[in-house]
């Protein structure tokens, strides 16, 4: 829950985008109805059979004893004023009067409801073609995708069309929506018995791939495993540099070589170390790359073949990291890198920072690949795994 709160906090430009969208959708054409909740409490006074105790007066016919009195007894008579407490039975009509007050609480709910000054009421809109195509657009515009935010949208309609909506229930509807889409995606990074598992980590320039390593190996190594870092982004000396320091964070050894050496060679020497310390995980790092640069996505090809000389079931998992600010872009990347690197699954990053975090539920919509992290911030706890049902409600502004 606490990183729910830190995501929803973080999310606040998509959420309230959507938020303030739909706000704007259902109130353009809608009408203020009142919420009546002040009638169903006026029936709770009926159980006022309580006057049921008024038949004990019926013992009053015990005066029968009379024409038993023994000669002795008649003093005993005097004690007849006993009977006079036959008068306990006359406050019990009093309870009649209990039914008169119930009428009361009728007048405050027919004023609630005549005056609507303390009644609720919220604004709903008939969902319509209009409003439809309104939302449709409103998704679209939130990096959704057009296919999806159709499919989205004609799930909402199914059964509801012509139906009046608040903008809460409209939220709660595509949240729903935007859960079931994610559900099948939301995987951990899976763990295999080979060891070292390989673990390639790609994506274009400053996609987030080295603080993601770094995050990714401090949560491995807080869960006991023994993890290898090799810095393959051998062209940048600030890259070596700064997944070094985030190597001590995690502690964390990590395997460098000279700038502007062959990754792929760096690769191969990374996995010999792995093994030999016999190391549960080795994380290789890759220069950034444009998917548009065919001599560098070669070269990413190279690395993986140079790996599966040691194992040929290596890379076991290949990590794209995509930058959540890069909208309907972000497309075209997975389906370059699937081509060449065969994509396990995806990380996101920096979904702090774009207006349109629907670019999510547009890639699992899309290709179904696996999503296993998600990033919010830059600190080494600001990676988490992702959760659909959390990601849905901090994504509509709702509270989870």
């Amino acid at each position: 829950m606490a990183f729910f709160k830190k995501l929803k906090d973080k999310l606040f430009k998509s959420s309230s985008r959507l938020e303030e969208g739909l706000d704007a959708i259902v109130e353009d054409g809608g009408e203020e109805v009142v919420v009546d909740t002040t009638l169903e409490p006026v029936a709770a006074p009926t159980p006022a059979p309580k006057p049921e105790p008024a038949p004990e007066p019926a013992p009053a016919p015990a005066p029968a004893p009379k024409p038993t009195p023994p000669l002795e007894a008649t003093p005993e008579p005097a004690q007849e004023p006993e009977l006079e407490p036959t008068p306990d039975p006359v406050p019990a009509p009093a309870a009649v009067p209990d039914p008169a007050p119930a009428p009361q609480p009728s007048k405050p709910g027919f004023l609630q409801r005549l005056t609507g000054r303390s009644a609720p009421s919220e604004v709903k809109r008939v969902l319509d073609d209009d409003m439809l195509e309104s939302l449709e657009e409103l998704l679209i515009t939130s990096d959704m995708g057009v296919d999806t935010a159709l499919r989205v949208t004609a799930n909402i309609a199914e059964g509801r069309f012509g139906k009046k909506l608040s903008s809460r229930e409209i939220k709660e509807l595509l949240a729903g929506e935007v859960a079931r889409i994610m559900e099948p995606v939301a995987r951990p990074l899976p763990l295999y018995p080979s060891k070292p598992q390989v673990v390639l980590v790609v994506g274009v320039n400053g996609s987030g791939k080295t603080t993601t390593i770094g995050k990714l190996a401090s949560q491995f190594r807080s869960a006991g495993k023994n993890v290898v870092i090799a810095a393959g982004d051998t062209f940048r000396a600030a890259a070596v540099e700064q997944l070094q320091v985030w190597g001590e964070r995690a502690g964390v050894p990590v395997m460098t070589a000279p700038e502007g050496s062959d990754p792929a060679s760096l690769a191969f020497d990374a996995m010999t170390r792995a093994e030999a310390e016999g190391a549960d995980l080795l994380m290789i790092d890759t220069a950034g790359r444009l998917q548009n640069r065919q001599d560098l996505m070669e070269e990413l090809a190279k690395i993986v073949r140079v790996i599966r000389k040691k194992d040929p079931e290596a890379p076991h998992n290949t990590l794209l990291v995509l930058d959540a600010t890069t909208g309907q872009n972000a497309i075209s990347q997975v389906e370059t890198f699937q081509k060449l690197a065969d994509v396990s699954g995806l990380v996101m990053t920096k979904l702090d920072g774009t207006a349109k975090g629907g670019i999510l539920v547009s890639l699992a919509d899309k290709f179904g690949l696996p999503i296993h992290a998600i990033g919010v911030g830059e600190q080494i706890d600001d990676l988490a795994p992702f959760d659909p049902e959390e990601f849905a409600a901090a994504l509509t502004g709702l509270d989870k």
